[in-house]
């Protein structure tokens, strides 16, 4: 039996409301640090979809030091398929590590 919560499905309607309370403020972290301009949630901008991004490194163990790394000195390579070759800016000193480091826990538990 599918458990449902207003005609949706009860997984999504979980996802929508963990969205919607919990993760409010890392996603105005992120609008005010910029990533807003390239990335959303759920599809490509300029860079990936964070959640092709959390499926993409799921289970990696490593997956969490290298997404800070990529995010504090920015980088390529990785999804020149999606962006076409663009990079992704660096956004160290200007958004905080402390900051980084929860945008891409954010991330990565999509």
């Amino acid at each position: 039996m599918k458990l449902r919560w207003l005609g949706v499905p009860a997984t999504a309607a979980v996802l929508v409301l963990g969205m919607n309370q919990a993760s409010a403020s890392e996603l105005d972290l992120a609008k005010k640090s910029g990533c807003m301009a390239c990335h959303s949630i759920e599809k490509k901008v300029v860079g990936p979809a964070w959640k092709d991004v959390a499926a993409k490194y799921k289970g990696n163990a490593g997956a969490r030091d290298a997404l800070i790394t990529k995010v504090k000195k920015g980088g390529k390579g990785a999804w020149t398929d999606v962006t076409g070759g663009v990079p992704m800016p660096p956004y160290s000193p200007r958004v905080a590590d402390a900051d980084i480091e929860t945008l891409v826990d954010f991330i990565l538990h999509l």
